[in-house]
């Protein structure tokens, strides 16, 4: 069944590109211009791609604190140019305290990224009791520490002086505070930073946006990069966060964050075509990936047809996913909530980083003494008894994000990430297959249309060929729709890729995201 009508737009007036963006001295690609350029500028003053990655990854936090933040937490993958892949986590981490009898079932589904029950009162959704203990200031200091040639105050200076000038904020921000609006105003920090007409300055190049200065951020990121990244654990930054949580209703002590550690891992590999694709092993949307490729290795993908293409791809999504409900408590539905960015450096180092808050400003809780957007980490916990992934105290969540490194020939080639929940592995996966099958470069591959595969009714973009939509038909429920700025439908992604041919590469970011961008180091 084909459901030609639903979210049907006319979009014959818009025709929307972003060429890419190739250099020889190193690239970002990131879901924020601004962010993108620090990492640039970073890699053009001689930082390694570790650096720029984690500046970058700290002026997402300021300048789209909706989606990530160091209220989050992630991981990344980290390459270097002989071919040695490390893997980080530096996800969420359930309260010690936590007692599952604290989120009783009701009735009706979450309405959120899982279709899972709802919990009274949304409390693994929204407030104190959703906050899970944040990793993404010890996961950017570990990258940092193993990896990158910066100091960690050298990498937050560019997120300090943007807090202290203000996100930008132009129509695109002032529609992510507008979807949140409701949510918002029931955290008064939260509606004092986001919702304050009286909050905003005038942006000194453009009447068409506003700056929003954060001066408590800025004093944060400021103490952390004085007294280091432990400060935020066991100092006085997590004083001031707990204080904060606590009058929130959270459960979170002083021992969750003074417990708190990363864990590297090497990167579960496997080869697809006469690629080695490198990805976050266990709760991550990685094993989920390698699952759909080893399906998908099957056909000769690069003489299909694009119908028999796109049956392929959602065959081996699904295929993935009814094995991830089945074994670990994954379910669908959602919507974009995460940062992904991409980095290359001039002796071909590269870097995959995803970094989320979950849902859109996660948990709609802003910490006022310190301005942190945290998380809502317990909605990715299911909140049924007795299932792989049920809430329980001390615990990692199983996660949608899926950075990717992949190798050629012993050296890497490609970093490819994407923000959007469980939409993130089916883009990926269809991205993966453009390069290789077919050839694609960063820019061809960003701006075909894809297919949604993670829930039981297919999403096909309305520009594909119109027997795409027919032969998956013939497998599954579809849906026709748009590639949308909102609602994300087909995830938000960022790559870059090496030449072997060249010292040149290439990077490109998103079409259809308003700010993303690929940015290439002088």
């Amino acid at each position: 069944m084909i459901d030609q009508n639903a979210n049907q737009m006319d979009a014959s007036t818009w025709s929307l590109h972003k060429p890419q963006v190739t250099g020889a001295n190193g690239l970002v690609a990131a879901q924020h211009r601004e962010a993108a350029e620090v990492g640039a500028q970073i890699l053009s003053q001689g930082g390694n791609a570790m650096d720029a990655a984690v500046a970058a990854t700290l002026v997402l936090s300021v300048v789209e604190p909706w989606l990530s933040g160091i209220g989050g937490g992630g991981f990344l993958l980290h390459a270097s140019a002989t071919g040695d892949v490390d893997a980080l986590d530096f996800n969420l981490l359930s309260p010690h305290a936590l007692d599952p009898a604290d989120y009783p079932l009701a009735d009706g589904t979450d309405g959120d990224w899982f279709d899972w029950p709802m919990v009274e009162g949304n409390r693994n959704l929204i407030g104190g009791g959703s906050i899970c203990t944040p990793g993404a200031v010890a996961g950017l200091a570990a990258g940092l520490e193993r990896f990158g040639t910066l100091s960690w105050a050298e990498v937050l200076a560019p997120a300090i002086e943007i807090a202290m000038r203000g996100m930008i904020v132009d129509w695109f921000a002032d529609l992510a505070f507008a979807v949140d609006r409701p949510n918002l105003l029931q955290n008064t920090a939260a509606a004092n930073l986001f919702l304050n007409p009286s909050a905003l300055c005038t942006h000194p190049k453009t009447a068409a946006a506003k700056l929003l200065p954060m001066p408590k951020k800025a004093a944060t990121l400021r103490r952390l990069a004085e007294r280091g990244a432990r400060d935020f654990y066991e100092g006085e930054t997590a004083k001031l966060i707990l204080e904060d949580l606590s009058a929130a209703g959270s459960c979170l002590t002083a021992k969750d964050f003074q417990d708190y550690q990363v864990t590297w891992h090497k990167p579960t590999q496997q080869t697809y075509r006469d690629r080695d694709i490198c990805v976050i092993p266990g709760l991550s949307g990685g094993p989920s990936l390698l699952r759909a490729l080893r399906d998908l290795s099957e056909h000769d993908i690069g003489t299909l047809p694009e119908a028999q293409k796109a049956s392929a791809y959602a065959q081996a999504c699904r295929g993935a996913y009814e094995y991830r409900l089945k074994h670990l408590g994954h379910a669908a539905a959602g919507e974009d909530c995460t940062s992904h960015l991409s980095v290359i450096d001039k002796a071909g180092n590269m870097v995959s980083l995803t970094n989320t808050l979950l849902s859109r400003f996660g948990s709609k809780v802003v910490l006022p003494q310190s301005e942190i957007v945290m998380n809502n980490g317990m909605m990715w916990f299911d909140p049924r008894p007795d299932q792989p992934n049920s809430i329980t105290p001390g615990a990692k969540p199983l996660a949608n994000m899926s950075p990717v490194i992949a190798l050629q020939n012993g050296k890497p080639e490609i970093a490819l990430g994407a923000a959007g929940g469980r939409q993130i592995f089916p883009s990926v996966l269809q991205i993966l297959s453009f390069l290789i099958d077919d050839g694609d470069t960063p820019e061809t591959a960003l701006h075909r249309p894809r297919i949604d595969a993670s829930t039981a009714t297919i999403l096909v973009d309305r520009q594909s060929p119109p027997d795409v939509a027919t032969a998956i038909s013939e497998h599954y429920a579809v849906q026709l729709t748009d590639n949308t700025v909102y609602p994300v439908q087909f995830a938000i992604p960022s790559l870059v890729q090496a030449d072997s041919k060249s010292a040149r590469a290439a990077a490109a970011a998103h079409p259809m995201s308003p700010w993303a961008a690929a940015e290439a180091a002088k």
